[in-house]
């Protein structure tokens, strides 16, 4: 009765992670389809790694599924050498992103609720990735299609916007550096003061009062949505450690799937 059950137990958790593989995969399929008009790079950026994890997904809940129920040993072999594959990834992720997270939470400003960013500040590796243009283009897609600096038009006194919490992506796409003392108009129009020199920051002579412009080509700008990142990835940590013990329970459930496939099989040889 046990190994039926824990067979039994294994089958069900497979058909789970085949609805939610389905699932993904609908979802990167939804953000191609051509009812939503053109695509934009930010939906490309996203639907690919979307397709990719959803098929991954099912492949591997299908044959845990057929063969847990179908005691196919040889499909088993394969969940468990996928799965062994899916916890080492995980491991490696958790390692990465501490390696190049571990540093930077933005620099305090004076007088301001919130900090500034500096793309120096961050591993070589991550500053590589938003410097190289093809990245940064899809980025700012998504920054520009996300509309996240229009969150702050609510037309605060400059009082209220310097001890506003603004995330790192607000404090460095949306408004122009604090050094460049640019006069406040609101949170998105700022106007240059007289006798301005340009060059002495590069961000200052990138700022735009264009909406579909703002600072989304500053350097600033690439350091707050690396400051974002190491937030989410900071999430992500916890959600992967309980992946990790996930997988590593199922790992148990294949393990003992198998050896029960075995002994029926070695119970009708008896027979």
């Amino acid at each position: 009765m046990a190994p039926r059950c824990s067979n039994t137990v294994f089958a069900v958790f497979n058909v789970v992670t085949l609805l939610l593989g389905a699932a993904v995969l609908a979802a990167g399929i939804y953000a191609s389809a051509p009812h939503r008009g053109a695509a934009t790079d930010c939906d490309r950026f996203l639907r690919t790694p979307a397709i990719v994890l959803g098929v991954a997904i099912m492949v591997a809940s299908l044959a845990g599924l057929v063969g847990a129920c179908c005691r196919a040993s040889a499909l088993l072999w394969i969940y468990l050498f996928l799965t062994g594959l899916l916890i080492l990834a995980a491991l490696c992720f958790a390692g990465f992103a501490f390696a190049v997270t571990n540093a930077s939470a933005g620099q305090a400003v004076s007088g301001r609720g919130f900090r500034e960013y500096r793309l120096g500040d961050y591993s070589s590796w991550l500053r590589r990735t938003v410097e190289d243009g093809r990245n940064w283009g899809r980025i700012r897609s998504c920054l520009v299609e996300a509309k996240v600096c229009r969150s702050l038009q609510s037309n605060r006194t400059l009082d209220e916007f310097v001890n506003a919490n603004l995330s790192p992506v607000q404090s460095g796409c949306c408004k122009p550096p604090t050094a460049c003392n640019f006069a406040y108009q609101n949170e998105t129009y700022w106007t240059k003061p007289p006798g301005y020199v340009s060059g002495a920051d590069p961000d200052c002579d990138a700022w735009s009062n264009e909406q579909s412009e703002l600072c989304y080509g500053c350097q600033s700008c690439k350091a707050g949505v690396l400051g974002n990142l190491k937030n989410s990835w900071k999430k992500i940590a916890f959600v992967n450690a309980a992946f990790v013990v996930l997988l590593v329970v199922v790992y148990g459930f294949g393990c003992c799937a198998l050896r029960n496939n075995r002994r029926h099989k070695y119970s009708l040889v008896g027979k």
